[in-house]
């Protein structure tokens, strides 16, 4: 039961993800949703995007006020022939519980962010420039299961079967999966920003963060009081119960640089890794299996269910990120962008070391287009290719990634001298990635070997208005 009790707790931990790296968001202001580079901004957006860039723009107060929603779907496709080959050959029973036949069946899941804000203000006079932003720069996202992961679900009825001697089917005992968890990331930051020369500015900032975390549920299996009895069986088989918040804060430098040369404008932004390490505030932790002491549940839990003791601490840094931007004004009317991002994920501690595994940290490659079609309206269009160097032993069904690439559109409108409504939209399409021969109970192949296919999508759509006095 060691691995249907881990899975249960860790279920709760996947998050909703964005656009940009494994732990970072860096969709923030609507003008990236509707034009994805926006590295060589100057506009009130480069707060984010390219600090250094804010003095070569607009003199005086800018504000801007951003929200965004995202709904993003999470399906597992699980495969589970009848038999399979143990070797040279040799057929050996593979789905027990699933009486004789392939199982095939796919886990749907969605992950909603209804209010994604971020806050952007900036004050620009001669050489010098301040700009200062609030959002959401990592984690923004609410999860949760109401029938469970096939991480749970096929190993608990493989197990049950297995130690009745084939009695104890999954249409013999009803399972009660209620699951939730959340995780933001807030942050503040403020940047300094010099024009060292008529071509070039410089750009230090600092960001501090603050980590918010929760994971509570629990997961029970039980049969009906009468069938219990006939089977001389308790009728709750498997009680499982965790309330954990965590929660701390963290700084990282940012610093950048801006040549801004007629219509090229050439820009690089580092921010330094946010080092997390929360303490467990855990309020209830407690797993009950059928046929089985406490300390025998103690014993064969291990290292993993100390991940939710109280007051253990557990890292999920955000990693260090370069950008890099190469913007071209064609036409006082048309402007183009190609920018590149590197998030260095290896570097940054994960929970479990699975940063290791990874075969490379995120690259992403980013362009877009924008062009006024006259004084009121401006239009524009984008995408992006992210490639996580993904890898079977950092993939989890709790926190899988896949590859994608995003599609963006949308325009802006001036609707006086000082006030513009910006409205976007993106969808990110990811690669389907397939994690083969995973046993179904580690350790025990006799048990079964399945076969998981990971896919997602993903919909942001934002509106948000900037204002110049």
């Amino acid at each position: 039961m060691k691995r249907i009790i881990v899975a249960s707790v860790m279920l709760l931990t996947c998050m909703l993800s964005h656009a940009g790296g494994l732990m970072t968001n860096t969709n923030f202001h609507i003008a990236f949703a509707r034009m994805m580079a926006r590295g060589a901004s100057s506009e009130v957006d480069a707060v984010y995007h390219n600090p250094a860039g804010l003095v070569w723009g607009h003199e005086g107060w800018q504000l801007s006020f951003n929200n965004q929603t995202a709904i993003q779907d999470r399906d597992i496709h699980v495969f589970m022939p009848a038999t399979r080959d143990a070797g040279g050959g040799v057929m050996v029973p593979n789905c027990m519980f699933n009486g004789g036949k392939d199982y095939d069946e796919t886990y749907e899941g969605q992950a909603v962010a209804p209010i994604i804000p971020a806050i952007f203000a900036t004050y620009h006079k001669d050489n010098w420039a301040i700009g200062a932003m609030l959002g959401v720069t990592g984690g923004g996202g609410k999860a949760k299961f109401n029938e469970g992961l096939p991480m749970f679900n096929v190993p608990m009825a493989q197990l049950l079967y297995a130690r009745t001697g084939g009695v104890l089917t999954p249409d013999k005992y009803a399972l009660d999966s209620r699951l939730k968890g959340e995780q933001f990331i807030y942050s503040g930051q403020v940047s300094f920003n010099y024009r060292i020369l008529p071509w070039l500015s410089a750009s230090a900032g600092v960001r501090v963060s603050y980590f918010n975390a929760a994971y509570r549920g629990h997961v029970i299996a039980s049969l009906d009081p009468t069938m219990a009895t006939a089977m001389g069986m308790p009728a709750e088989l498997v009680n499982i119960q965790l309330d954990c918040s965590q929660r701390t804060w963290g700084v990282n430098p940012i610093v950048g640089i801006d040549i801004h040369t007629g219509k090229l404008t050439l820009a690089a932004k580092y921010e330094f890794r946010t080092k997390f390490n929360p303490a467990n505030d855990t309020k209830k932790l407690s797993a009950d299996v059928v046929g089985m002491s406490q300390e025998e549940v103690n014993a064969l839990l291990g290292t993993r269910m100390a991940a939710f003791v109280d007051g253990q601490k557990t890292r999920n840094d955000m990693p260090a990120m370069l950008a890099i931007a190469a913007g071209y004004e064609f036409t006082p009317q048309l402007r183009a962008t190609l920018e590149y991002h590197f998030f260095d994920d290896l570097h940054a501690k994960m929970v479990g070391d699975k940063q290791k595994a990874l075969r490379h940290g995120t690259y992403e490659m980013l362009a877009g287009v924008e062009y006024d079609i006259n004084e009121k309206f401006t239009v524009s269009a984008g995408a992006q290719r992210t490639d996580y160097g993904l890898a079977d032993g950092f993939q989890q069904e709790t926190h899988f990634s896949c590859d994608s690439y995003s599609l963006g559109l949308g325009a802006a409108v001036n609707l006086n001298e000082h006030l513009r409504l910006n409205l976007g939209y993106f969808f990110t399409k990811y690669d389907k990635y397939k994690h083969e021969g995973i046993e179904t109970v580690a350790g025990r192949p006799e048990l079964g070997v399945r076969d998981n296919t990971y896919s997602r999508s993903n919909n942001v759509i934002g509106v948000g208005i900037d204002y110049k006095f």
